[in-house]
């Protein structure tokens, strides 16, 4: 009897052991708001970061942030320094709910590639075959800057899905880009998607369709509007909201439990003021009509969910965002995007460099060799930020994730992100 239980018994251990090592490895993906020192990092010399942002807070050049790094799949640091509001003397607290305008690219982006992922969306498919306006584009040849007029003339071919991703499509922005364009949204009542807009994103969508672009496609770079029209894409193939579809296909999958393009009032506390500078750079705080942006927007109930600037996040959920791609994809045990469109979405995607050094993924800034070779970060490196002033990069090759927040907009000491990422490359060791 024995004999043949023998084997039996062998096979049941195995596979316990193989159970038990797939489970341990999928809870090894799931960061721990816990931070745990890693053996990779001197932390005499990592905490630098501290005494230099206090440096920034104590000479009045910076009111408060928020610092996380993640190493190996575990946050290795996370700190809030100075405060949330700096008339309360209210403390930054690490899980503060920053707004993190166009770091909500990158999200909007994986919610199109989960899409097609699912083959309802071609990446070099065209926008028309969508929003129908988009159809024979024209391209911007004169404006009459008197009367906002203007002549155009035909597209060489039509916007792409891979063209908005890249920012390539010709489509620029209100109020941030340039002053021709500027100057035809804001006549035809397009938003810039930042801060809160009582509008339709379809209908707004589909007014932008019939707009000139600033340049043929594919031709450049131009940052504009193209991942609130990603956005505006999801939502006619989910037959959700963005803010629904986000929800329920990244944030809840993922366990993002701070990230919302409504924030529920229970955590308005969490939110830190915003904060701007006046002519002799003195900090001020930001008032309901600077810039065209009331900083309230994200308690204030809305329905246009802007795909390029809607979000507010912590430090940590951005970060589990960030891991799940560094994963391949993959998160908490759920295979959120495949591991080829994980590898598609941090992989070059045109002809040139976007800012003549770097190149440019599907949502994200790639690090080319030669800027690898003139900063700390490594080749492939991706990053981005959003406007009010939070900044991120993810390193594949060491397993790193950094991420430097902070509300204030222009900053005029804004190099602190630069020397984080020095003081923790310069921290750490083999």
């Amino acid at each position: 009897m024995k004999k043949y239980l023998q084997p039996l018994l062998s096979k049941l251990i195995l596979s316990i052991s193989f159970i038990l090592l797939c489970t341990i490895s999928s809870l090894s993906q799931v960061l721990s708001s816990e931070i745990t020192k890693s053996a990779h990092f001197d932390y005499s010399k990592l905490a630098l970061i501290d005494s230099t942002v206090n440096k920034y807070i104590s000479n009045h050049w910076l009111v408060g942030s928020t610092v996380i790094i993640v190493k190996d799949n575990k946050v290795v640091y996370h700190k809030g320094f100075g405060f949330a509001n700096e008339a309360s003397k209210k403390q930054m607290p690490n899980n503060a709910i920053y707004r993190i305008m166009s770091q909500s690219k990158a999200i909007t982006s994986l919610a199109v590639l989960q899409l097609v992922d699912q083959g309802k969306i071609n990446l070099d498919q065209n926008v028309s075959d969508f929003i129908p306006t988009y159809k024979n584009p024209k391209v911007l040849s004169h404006l009459n800057t008197n009367d906002t007029t203007y002549t155009t003339i035909p597209a060489k071919r039509e916007i792409t899905i891979r063209d908005l991703f890249t920012h390539s499509s010709g489509i620029d922005y209100t109020d941030i880009g340039s002053a021709n364009m500027n100057a035809i949204y804001t006549k035809a009542g397009i938003p810039s998607g930042l801060g809160y807009f009582n509008a339709s994103l379809l209908e707004k969508m589909t007014l932008l369709g019939k707009l000139p672009l600033a340049h043929q496609p594919g031709e450049k770079f131009t940052y504009g509007l193209n991942s609130d029209l990603l956005g505006c894409i999801v939502e006619i193939v989910s037959r959700l909201s963005l803010e629904a579809y986000c929800q329920k296909n990244i944030f809840d999958p993922l366990g993002m439990k701070d990230t919302y393009f409504n924030v529920p009032a229970a955590k308005a506390n969490r939110m830190p003021t915003v904060y701007t500078e006046n002519a002799t750079h003195q900090i001020i705080e930001w008032g309901p009509t600077d810039f065209n942006i009331d900083p309230k927007y994200p308690l204030m109930q809305k329905s246009y969910f802007s795909g390029g600037a809607g979000l507010s996040s912590t430090a940590f959920d951005y970060a589990i965002f960030l891991q799940m791609i560094l994963n391949g994809g993959k998160y908490n045990g759920k295979q959120i995007i495949s591991p080829r469109t994980a590898a598609n979405m941090i992989s070059p995607q045109l002809d040139f460099k976007y800012n003549g050094l770097d190149d440019f993924g599907l949502g994200f800034s790639i690090t080319s060799e030669k800027s690898a070779n003139l900063n700390p970060r490594n080749k492939g490196s991706f990053s981005w930020g959003g406007y009010y002033g939070t900044s991120y990069f993810a390193d594949p090759k060491d397993q790193l994730i950094v991420l430097v927040m902070t509300q204030h907009k222009p900053n005029s000491h804004g190099e602190l992100g630069g020397k984080i990422e020095r003081i923790v490359y310069g921290s750490m060791v083999k």
